[in-house]
């Protein structure tokens, strides 16, 4: 398969404190791809620089085919992001919001209002598409902040910690219109510090203080530390297990 995400020993310092060290990783197209970790692990600084958000200190990466250091304004096109706050703005409406969007994506008039329309329907949101999003229950605004992320199609799509703070029904309807995107075949890439969501995922790496100590599908890591749940796999990695998968 295509690999559209390549990492090699890929680096960021903030004077002398290592928030990424010397990670080497690579995502396939169309690819559910989750970066897993604890709280301070790495993950978002990690995204930051994948998405063209941050320059790398060293190393080397490129995403959809274009250089981290060298290309950002590239990749920026090439991508759509969701950050923690689903990147929404609350005091526009949810139309205002896909059509600032769309603006920002470089989609027609005509084009916003045609996906526009579709993403209203497809979510059943006709009744409040004139409500401002600080009225919208959270997990409506995770669904939506997705589905604007991904207005334009994307080749890749990034998650930074996208499920947080909802509950389990919501992160399961989410993870299925992740699958819906990766079926059409949209990579995506998301980092989150619950270890079940790694289930989902076709591939993860498992951050541990910077760096990459587990890299591989969940049943091949769980494997490796015979451990019954990504949970157990997470303890062996922390503390300072090896894993031999490559």
């Amino acid at each position: 398969m295509e690999k559209i995400i390549e990492a090699h020993e890929l680096t960021k310092k903030f004077g002398e404190f290592k928030a990424v060290n010397k990670i080497s990783f690579d995502v396939k197209k169309g690819e559910i791809f989750g970066f897993l970790g604890a709280n301070g692990a790495g993950k978002s600084t990690a995204m930051r620089m994948l998405t063209g958000l941050l320059s790398p200190t060293s190393g080397a990466a490129t995403v959809a085919g274009f250089d981290v250091f060298s290309q950002q304004e590239e990749i920026k096109k090439n991508i759509g992001y969701m950050s923690q706050k689903f990147s929404l703005y609350n005091d526009l409406t949810l139309m205002e919001n896909i059509t600032f969007y769309g603006g920002i994506y470089g989609l027609s008039s005509n084009e916003i209002k045609e996906r526009g329309a579709l993403l209203i329907d497809r979510l059943g949101l006709t009744d409040i598409k004139k409500k401002l999003l600080k009225e919208v229950p959270l997990g409506w605004k995770q669904k939506i902040a997705f589905s604007v992320a991904t207005l334009h199609n994307p080749k890749i799509v990034f998650l930074d910690e996208p499920t947080g703070g909802v509950d389990p029904i919501t992160r399961r309807q989410f993870w299925e219109m992740i699958y819906e995107k990766a079926d059409q075949g949209m990579t995506v890439f998301v980092t989150t510090h619950y270890m079940d969501e790694a289930e989902y995922c076709h591939r993860i790496s498992m951050m541990v203080h910077g760096e990459i100590h587990g890299y591989g599908s969940p049943n091949q890591l769980k494997e490796e530390f015979n451990a019954q749940n990504m949970d157990e796999v997470f303890i062996h990695l922390a503390r300072g297990d090896q894993y031999k998968l490559k």
